[in-house]
């Protein structure tokens, strides 16, 4: 039963330590609901007119809920007093302060039972040794913790029914504002719109999110930042990172997208005590409310769809992910299905200069079996690189002209960006110098700081005007005649220098969906089925190299030329004149003695015999010996056409025959001496009569 406050509490409880516990929920009540905090602390005067002397306030839960969630170490050292036996009364403005669960409340009461100590609030005093007291406490309890439930249901109803209909107010994304009036409104700062939007375009021409990161960093773009790191108020515009470019790809506000509900809480048993966790996130399918064309977006649904598509494609290594162009050494990457177990072909690279091989490894590394098929990855991609620039030629033309006013709206898309940064910066040198003016010169204190900020203001200014000139005089600009004419051939397109291959692996997965690789056993082929996106499908036949076989193979010509020199040039010379006619071997490398004579060799071709002399033919050397003069002297010979001579491919050493070094002309020319030989008019007169006479 209740006792009134004029009830004499019995002398043994009154040498007892009386507590004082005092909570409030929330931080926010700490703050803003002071006189409840009064109240409690008030209760210390209450105590003293019972007649308690000992008095312990216990104030360390403020601002921590007692629904049992959370962790209360005000409450735990109030179990620990009343288990020790010095504690005679609980004071409490009212049973809730003490707990809104309740397992936490019959626990008091059960241990101010078992020390006889009593419970005091504003209403009376309670013994928990007595039924009727215990029975009111408990109704107490009961309707403490109902209380709290009716609460909670009642706001997360409200929240929820404002929010299906749109109107429940949270902090957009950078880029957006919740006007009072008017609804979810653009920034109207032009130049957060437009890093924003370059963000989405970017992402469509690139399709990476680190690629959009290094392009917009390598060009010097900043992004917004709030200043005091919540508000959207003023910000501070910072070198762009990649979590600005993922957040912003990600959420679906930028979409036009209203959500609510996207994250939960989650409740766990922690030490015998439940512990609640907020912020996590729900898969979208469990959201509460999804409101679409809620707002203007800065990209349509059918974008954003595509773009997660693209971000998941992305993420290698992902269940049921496909790599996406990253370049690398393996044109197909990513694309390649066995056609014998359905799982993605891996890429392995062997060989001194590594060259990719696919193959199905994972019933090898799972289960110890063969692998299903292993094959080279030089012919395979040869064969679809074909196929692909054949389905795409009819569209080269439109390409063209796409990928020229691609290139015109990107240029103007980056000078819009600078020149709303420099707008920006001129306003804020503007801002520094009228506070500069406006401050006491003789204050050094102060003008320094404010001289120092208008000076990097101005230099800021005069950044983004160079950035702008620069711009203006950019020579890396591209011939539209150029592009018509890659149009026109789309393997030199492909096999231009500045053609990457990610760039080659992007257009690959653009229009292919998938490839199916096998190998007949029977014709040594490998078999590709190009899977087009649209439907089609494709069947490509290419001869699997055997082991040991490669694709380096000499050219025809090179051949060619062996064949004529062997027999009468040694390799050395042979080599020489296939360096001279710039012709590589198979392998790409030049040619030397060593390696001409392997050709040979596998090819069947008799070499040079350096000891035969009798042959009716010699060299320029050996005719320079014959005749006892220089290489210099046959040479003139030749070109004067003097001494025939004949080579048997351009580039290729002369053949001199014998019998022609003992012709009379040779002879005649080799024995004059003195002036050249020139044929001397009878009727012309000498310019130099006194110094030279006589002919030839």
């Amino acid at each position: 039963m209740s006792i009134d406050h004029g009830t004499i509490l019995p002398p043994a409880l009154l040498r007892r330590r009386a507590i004082i516990y005092v909570r409030q929920s929330t931080q926010t009540q700490v703050m803003m609901n002071l006189e409840s905090q009064r109240r409690q602390y008030d209760l210390v005067e209450a105590a003293r007119g019972y007649g308690f002397t000992d008095i312990d306030v216990i104030d360390d839960d403020l601002g921590v809920t007692a629904s049992g969630c959370a962790e209360r170490p005000g409450f735990e050292r109030l179990v620990a007093l009343l288990c020790s036996g010095s504690v005679g009364a609980v004071f409490c403005l009212e049973v809730s302060r003490l707990a809104r669960n309740g397992r936490d409340w019959h626990h008091v009461l059960e241990l101010c039972g078992l020390v006889e100590a009593r419970v005091i609030d504003h209403d009376g005093i309670y013994d928990p040794r007595r039924p009727n007291d215990r029975l009111l406490l408990g109704m107490k309890g009961s309707i403490s913790e109902f209380e709290l439930g009716v609460l909670r249901t009642r706001m997360v109803e409200a929240a929820r029914s404002k929010a299906k209909r749109g109107e429940l107010r949270y902090t957009p994304p950078i880029g957006y504002l919740w006007d009072r009036h008017a609804g979810v409104l653009f920034d109207p700062d032009l130049r957060i719109q437009k890093v924003i939007r370059q963000i989405f375009s970017r992402f469509r021409d690139l399709g990476s999110a680190r690629q959009v990161l290094l392009a917009m960093a390598a060009e010097g773009i900043h992004f917004p930042r709030p200043s005091d790191g919540v508000r959207l108020t003023s910000f501070d515009w910072r070198p762009i990172r990649y979590r600005n470019v993922i957040s912003v790809l990600k959420n679906m506000f930028y979409a036009g997208v209203y959500a609510y509900g996207k994250t939960g809480k989650k409740t766990e048993i922690r030490d015998g005590r439940a512990h609640v966790t907020y912020k996590n996130r729900k898969s979208p399918k469990d959201w509460d409310v999804i409101l679409k064309d809620h707002h203007e977006g800065y990209i349509s649904w059918d974008e954003y769809e595509r773009n997660q598509a693209q971000l998941a494609r992305n993420a290698f290594g992902r269940k049921g992910g496909v790599k996406s162009g990253r370049g690398g050494g393996a044109l197909l990457a990513g694309l390649l299905s066995c056609a014998r177990c359905g799982r993605r072909l891996r890429v392995v690279y062997t060989g001194r200069k590594p060259r990719p091989v696919y193959r199905c490894d994972t019933p090898n590394l799972l289960l110890g079996q063969k692998r299903c098929v292993v094959f080279g990855g030089a012919r395979a991609e040869k064969l679809v690189t074909a196929a692909v620039l054949e389905a795409v030629a009819p569209l080269a033309i439109e390409a063209s002209v796409a990928a020229q006013v691609a290139m015109s709206k990107a240029d103007e898309e980056k000078k819009a960006v600078l020149e709303l940064e420099l707008q920006q910066a001129r306003y804020e040198t503007s801002l520094a110098e009228k506070r500069y003016a406006s401050c006491d010169p003789e204050n050094r204190l102060i003008a320094s700081e404010l001289e120092k900020r208008w000076e990097e203001a101005l230099g800021r200014v005069r950044i983004f005007e160079q950035r702008l000139e620069e711009g203006d005089d950019d020579g890396d600009t591209v011939d539209p005649e150029r592009l018509d004419s890659l149009a026109n051939d789309l393997q030199a397109a492909w096999d231009a220098p500045g053609t990457t291959m990610r760039n080659r692996q992007r257009l690959i997965s653009t229009i292919v969906e998938d490839i199916i690789a096998d190998i007949d056993e029977e014709s040594g082929e490998i078999v590709l089925v190009i899977h087009w996106k649209g439907g089609r499908h494709t069947e490509l036949r290419t001869k699997k190299p055997k082991p040991g076989e490669h694709g380096a193979k000499t050219s025809e010509r090179a051949l060619g030329i062996i064949r004529e020199m062997a027999g009468r040039w040694s390799d050395e010379a042979i080599a020489a004149c296939l360096n001279r006619q710039g012709l590589p071997t198979g392998q790409g490398k030049t040619w030397n003695a060593k390696r001409v004579s392997a050709i040979r060799r596998v090819n069947d071709i008799h070499g040079y015999l350096s000891a035969d002399k009798t042959g009716p033919y010699r060299t320029m050397t050996e005719a320079a010996n014959e005749l006892g003069v220089t290489n210099h002297v046959i040479r003139r010979l030749i070109k004067d056409g003097i001494l025939p001579a004949k080579r048997l491919v351009d580039g290729a050493p002369y053949q001199i025959h014998a019998n022609d070094l003992h012709s009379e002309a040779v002879k005649t020319t080799i024995k004059r001496k003195g002036r050249p030989c020139r044929a001397t008019p009878k009727n012309q007169l000498s310019m130099f009569p006194n110094t030279y006479k006589g002919g030839a």
